[in-house]
């Protein structure tokens, strides 16, 4: 049986790391991860190319390069993102559509790229890497959550659009693992005079979350396990308890008492 070809995204460090190296160490796929900058691929144990997500020609030359090697891409894992953090009113506009660029229209590009070789073929598995916090509106954190809470409805529109070709579509929402995102997320400067008083502890406890969450490793074996199943569903969640099931509360409690549990815990 022909080895798998697997296009990781933001695989230098994190998520990323963790899903690549497990795919091709303990898998046995043909991994290749990607990177906006690459300093030394020889200590990576699967292929490591540059890939700018923002950039069209170079999400074109990356894709056609493999599919020239490979023949075909098997699975994409749209994990490349970036975070950011701050009050909307003072978040530059510069910023928020950086962000957009990057973790929505990226993904969106990526996956229009490699549909047409997935079709042919009458088989694929795109993956696309999201958040809790696209289910869970928590403050001081309404862009990363809204480009999130956007990727995840395009997963399961896609899911229903490419259903027939043979290709599965699904969606990953993590909560806090241990990842270097705190230290390359955008934060909004805090102001000394701003009126959003709360927002310099806010972004505290947002740190300290990812700085004592799980190892990534758990999401790359959850991979591993959906790219077993013969039909995987189309969302899955992994984290703690309250982050798998803050969306349910959301949903049963009333809004205002709801409002009060999130601001008390953010």
């Amino acid at each position: 049986m022909m080895k798998k070809v697997v296009l990781v995204t933001g695989a230098s460090s994190g998520i990323g790391l963790s899903i690549a190296n497990y795919l091709h160490c303990q898998k046995k796929y043909i991994v290749y991860g990607t990177s906006r900058k690459i300093n030394n691929s020889s200590k990576f144990s699967f292929n490591l190319i540059e890939l700018d997500v923002t950039e069209k020609s170079s999400i074109e030359t990356c894709v056609s390069e493999i599919i020239k090697k490979e023949s075909k891409i098997d699975i994409l894992i749209n994990n490349a993102g970036v975070g950011i953090t701050g009050p909307l009113e003072e978040i530059p506009t510069s910023e928020i559509n950086k962000h957009f660029q990057t973790n929505v229209i990226g993904p969106i590009l990526l996956i229009k790229e490699v549909l047409p070789s997935m079709r042919s073929s009458k088989n694929g598995v795109i993956i696309n890497i999201t958040s809790v916090a696209g289910q869970i509106a928590t403050p001081f954190r309404s862009i990363y959550s809204g480009g999130k809470a956007a990727l995840e409805i395009i997963s399961e529109t896609l899911a229903m659009e490419v259903r027939s070709f043979g290709i599965d579509v699904v969606s990953i929402a993590p909560g806090d693992f241990k990842t270097n995102i705190s230290k390359r997320r955008f934060h909004s400067p805090v102001i000394d005079k701003s009126d959003y008083k709360s927002y310099p502890e806010s972004l505290k406890k947002m740190n300290l979350g990812v700085n004592n969450g799980s190892n990534p490793e758990k999401i790359a074996k959850l991979v591993s396990c959906i790219l077993l199943k013969r039909r995987p569903r189309i969302k899955y969640k992994v984290g703690s308890f309250i982050e798998k099931n803050g969306a349910i509360l959301k949903w049963i409690l009333p809004q205002r008492i709801y409002e009060k549990l999130i601001l008390k815990l953010f």
